[in-house]
């Protein structure tokens, strides 16, 4: 796993840059979150691509687990992609739910994740 940093003043994210297999449970999860807070972010970026299609079907239980993680830890999350593709109802709806609560967002575009996790522009770091 590969992680680049973006940074605002005191406030750090993680970016997940590099996985070499798809999230597909909640260990993968913890490991990324620990990488992370070991570099001092406060919250993760992961493009929709990084999760195992599972993630995406609510009837797997897969998204609760892994968003019930970042609660948990109280840590934030950013869900990079476009899910126009996806028909279910519930799934919309999961969606738009998270994206008011604000903890975990999904966002088009990795610009639009920075900014929503750091709460204003951020700068990229290496």
């Amino acid at each position: 796993m590969e992680l680049k940093i973006h940074h605002f003043n005191s406030i750090s994210v993680a970016e997940i840059t590099k996985l070499t297999s798809k999230i597909r449970d909640t260990d993968q999860i913890i490991d990324a979150m620990a990488n992370a807070q070991y570099r001092n972010a406060g919250g993760l970026i992961i493009k929709k691509e990084y999760f195992h299609s599972d993630f995406f079907d609510l009837k797997t239980g897969l998204a609760g687990e892994i968003l019930q993680k970042f609660s948990n830890y109280r840590m934030r999350l950013a869900i990079v992609g476009n899910f126009t593709q996806y028909k279910s109802k519930s799934l919309k709806d999961f969606i738009f739910e998270s994206n008011k609560m604000g903890r975990i967002v999904f966002v088009p575009s990795l610009e639009e994740a920075v900014d929503k996790l750091c709460g204003m522009k951020c700068e990229v770091r290496g």
